[in-house]
């Protein structure tokens, strides 16, 4: 039983523990919850506090940009009231100035109007002034003019005539003097020689037997040479020699090379004229390009397009009045300088203008108009300088004088050319009918080439035998007789030979 005590004791203390530790907890967690809602009431408390502050901020604010908002419409509002016063205002003289402005414009066409009218007001009173005067004097204006005129110049006339006549004669004597000074030391500088051009060259043989061999065999080898060249080949009696007849000085230079060659390679049959004649052309172009480096050397013209200077050179083989023209332009080059010197010009640019003058001429035969209009095109063309053009254009007066050096070119030419022996008229007209006749028969179609021969006697022409069959031929032989007689003077009758080759070439292989 003692045994039990205790355990009874435990479980009734375990019991009273239970239940004192059950309404502790009770206790702890009353006490807890209130704490707990003290504090949510707290936090809801602070909570409103700070929304209501939040509210009040937000509704401060608000105010704050209303207010804001509110001056600046009125702001607006007064500006936009402003500027239309302003407007109004504008506006309102505006049209006070329009007003203005019609009301002066009527009192200007009345101003007009009133002097219209007064206008005519004082050429009816000059009117009758006029006729008032010329009542009383018994004149006519034009009959007081005269008289007036007619006693004035005879009081003055013997004076006037005497110091007009003192002043021409000082003033020629100067003059003259002056400008035969300056013209005789331009010509004492420039002591060119020059050559007169004839339409023959000779070529001299190394024996008479070589006459035969250039004939061939029924004559093929110097019809041949003929064709290719475009020149007579004339054999007499003339010993050792051989004469070549043409105007073109170029076709009778390769005609005498390309003899030359075959006379010297002793093989003279028609397949080695052709590589002849082939070279003695390159010759002759080589020949044109060192004659225009030559002038330029000569004359000191520096600059030229080599084009240019190609067509300086060939001017070697023309002819102006039986003047070579190349020799005449760097006399005029020469000339142009010495004046130029003396009267205080442009020296480079009448020395260049004086040169490139007759530049024109070396293609004049190929190109439509005057020498002179083709040269401008010329030098246009390869960037000659300005003033050179308007210097050079102007030495047959076909432009007027521009400027000191224009007169100054023109004349040097006149001076190259008149000096004695320079040209001869009949020896241009000769060659200037030839290159005629020469042309006209190029321009038939069908024709290749045409080349005139026996001084003009006789006209060869070639055809080319794809367009021109014989009756063709015997055709345009006609057609061309005719153009001849209807468009070139000339004396005596001309021979129209029509030549229509055909050439066939194989190769054996």
């Amino acid at each position: 039983m003692e045994q039990f005590i205790p355990l009874a004791t435990g479980i009734v203390a375990l019991v009273l523990g239970s239940v004192l530790g059950y309404y502790a907890r009770q206790s702890i967690a009353r006490k807890q919850a209130g704490t707990i809602e003290q504090t949510l009431q707290k936090k809801i408390s602070q909570a409103k506090i700070e929304a209501e502050t939040i509210l009040s901020q937000a509704k401060e604010k608000a105010s704050r940009l209303l207010s804001a908002s509110e001056r600046e419409e009125t702001r607006r509002r007064q500006e936009l009231l402003s500027t239309e016063r302003i407007l109004l205002k504008r506006e309102s003289i505006l049209d006070e100035k329009n007003s203005a402005f019609e009301k002066k414009e009527k009192e200007f066409q009345g101003k007009i109007v009133r002097l219209k009218e007064i206008k005519e007001d004082l050429e009816g009173l000059k009117v009758e002034v006029l006729n008032n005067l010329e009542r009383v004097a018994h004149l006519t204006q034009d009959e007081a003019k005269r008289e007036l005129l007619k006693k004035v110049e005879e009081e003055s006339q013997i004076e006037v005539f005497e110091k007009i006549r003192k002043l021409d004669q000082e003033g020629r004597e100067v003059y003259e003097k002056k400008a035969k000074e300056i013209l005789t030391q331009a010509i004492q500088k420039c002591a060119i020689s020059q050559a007169q051009e004839i339409t023959t060259t000779t070529v001299s043989l190394p024996s008479e037997d070589i006459k035969g061999r250039i004939i061939g065999k029924e004559g093929r080898n110097i019809r041949t040479l003929e064709n290719l060249t475009g020149v007579e080949i004339v054999v007499d009696e003339t010993p050792e020699t051989v004469v070549i007849s043409g105007f073109d000085p170029t076709r009778r230079q390769i005609a005498k090379l390309a003899l030359e060659k075959l006379i010297h390679d002793g093989r003279i049959q028609p397949a080695r004229i052709e590589e002849m004649v082939q070279k003695a052309e390159s010759e002759i172009a080589a020949q044109i390009k060192n004659a225009g480096e030559q002038a330029i050397y000569d004359t000191e013209v520096l600059g030229l397009d080599p084009k240019l200077i190609l067509l300086l050179g060939r001017l070697r083989f023309r002819t102006s009045y039986g003047q070579n023209v190349l020799l005449h332009s760097i006399e005029v080059a020469h000339l142009a300088a010495g004046l130029a010197a003396e009267l205080g010009a442009n020296i480079k640019i009448s020395k260049k203008a004086g040169l490139l003058h007759d530049i024109g001429k070396a293609v004049d035969h190929q190109i439509e108009g005057s020498h002179t209009n083709i040269g401008i095109r010329i030098l246009e063309k390869f960037g000659a300088e300005k003033e050179v053009i308007v210097a050079m254009k102007s030495h047959h007066e076909e432009y007027p004088y521009e400027t000191l050096e224009s007169i100054i070119v023109q004349v040097a030419d006149q001076i190259s050319g008149a000096r004695p022996g320079a040209r001869k008229d009949t020896l241009e007209n000769y060659l200037k009918r030839l290159e005629e006749l020469e042309d006209l028969a190029s321009k038939f179609q069908g024709v290749s080439k045409a080349w005139a021969l026996q001084a003009g006697k006789e006209i060869r022409v070639f055809v080319k035998p794809e367009e021109i069959d014989d009756l063709g031929a015997h055709k345009l032989a006609k057609e061309i007789a005719k153009a001849i007689q209807e468009e070139i003077k000339y004396p005596g009758e001309i021979k129209v030979n029509v030549i229509r080759e055909t050439r066939i070439i194989e190769y054996a292989r």
